[in-house]
Formats: C-alpha cells, sequence, structure tokens
C-alpha cells in the first residue's frame, strides 16, 4: 500500500492522542476492575485471577478500540500510525539508501527525500523540535541538494512499496 503524506493541524493531532490515550487508560483500568469483580465473585480469588481480569481488559480494549479506529475523528491519529510505521521500515534501509545517496541513485534519494521530510512531520505534529545532531542535518542537506542537482523536486508525495523493493537492506 502506497502512503502519501497529509497535512494535519499539530494542535488537533496533539488534543486527540492525548484523549485517545487517556480514554484507553480508563476503559483498561474500568474493565479490568470490572472482571476483578466478576471474577473474585465466581471464584474464591488468587493472584491469576486478577491476572486475568487485566489481560481480559485489555483484550476488551483492544476491541472496542478497533471499532473506534475507523471513525473520521481518528484519521490524523491513523495517519500518525502509518507515518511512523513507514518510517520505521525505511530505517531499516538506511545504510544502503546511504551508499545511493552517494552513487546518485535516484531510488534512493527519492526514499531519503520521504525519510527525511516524514521525520519533519513527525516532529512538527508530535510538537517537537528538528532533531539537533549535525549528521542528520548535514544528511538531509546533502540529499536536497542532490535531488535538486538531478532535477527533482525537494519535496516527494509520499512512498511507493516499489520504492523499497528495488533497495537491498543492510
Amino acid at each position: 500500500m502506497d502512503f502519501y503524506f497529509e497535512d494535519h493541524a499539530p494542535e488537533r493531532y496533539r488534543r486527540l492522542t492525548r484523549r485517545v490515550g487517556w480514554a484507553m487508560a480508563a476503559m483498561l483500568i474500568v474493565f479490568s476492575l470490572a472482571f476483578t469483580q466478576l471474577l473474585n465473585t465466581w471464584y474464591s480469588g488468587g493472584a491469576w485471577l486478577n491476572v486475568l481480569a487485566v489481560v481480559l481488559g485489555v483484550i476488551v480494549t483492544s476491541l472496542v478500540f478497533t471499532l473506534l479506529r475507523h471513525k473520521a475523528w481518528m484519521e490524523p491519529i491513523r495517519y500518525g500510525w502509518r507515518l511512523k510505521q513507514r518510517l520505521s521500515r525505511v530505517s531499516g534501509y538506511l545504510p544502503a539508501l546511504r551508499r545511493g545517496l552517494e552513487a546518485r541513485d535516484p531510488g534512493a534519494l527519492a526514499v531519503l527525500g520521504f525519510y527525511h521530510q516524514g521525520m519533519a512531520q513527525l516532529s512538527r505534529l508530535d510538537g517537537r523540535a528538528l532533531d539537533d545532531d549535525a549528521e542528520l542535518l548535514a544528511e538531509r542537506q546533502r540529499v536536497r541538494l542532490a535531488r535538486l542537482e538531478l532535477g527533482f523536486s525537494e519535496r516527494v508525495d509520499g512512498l511507493s512499496d516499489s520504492d523499497l523493493s528495488d533497495i537491498k537492506r543492510g
């Protein structure tokens, strides 16, 4: 499945992730306590019942979350998850991509452009400053200049699955 960059308001993204995080924690606590009470009423108690109640609480909370994650108001959070997943996947290819940068490989430049653009967008969404790592900033600049040198746009639209399949890992 291809991934394309989208614009989301960082304040709304952070507000939604905080609310969903707190709601999930509250649901887990309520369901776990309810299952603990229920199981201790039916059986004579024990530590294993408390563990089972927490496991059941996690399962029910996960089911509720699975039903809610397709709602329209969850779109910014789903987008953030997909972006993090793609960036994580690309990070496994970074050594090969950096070799491709030195060789001016257009495919590697496209993926590295996605990686740096995605990291910048994720930093904005999470409300963090971009990394102060001088090497990463220098690499970002080298990618930008190499893309311009080859006649590509500074910005990429997204990442196609075929972009990574052409690059050898490691």
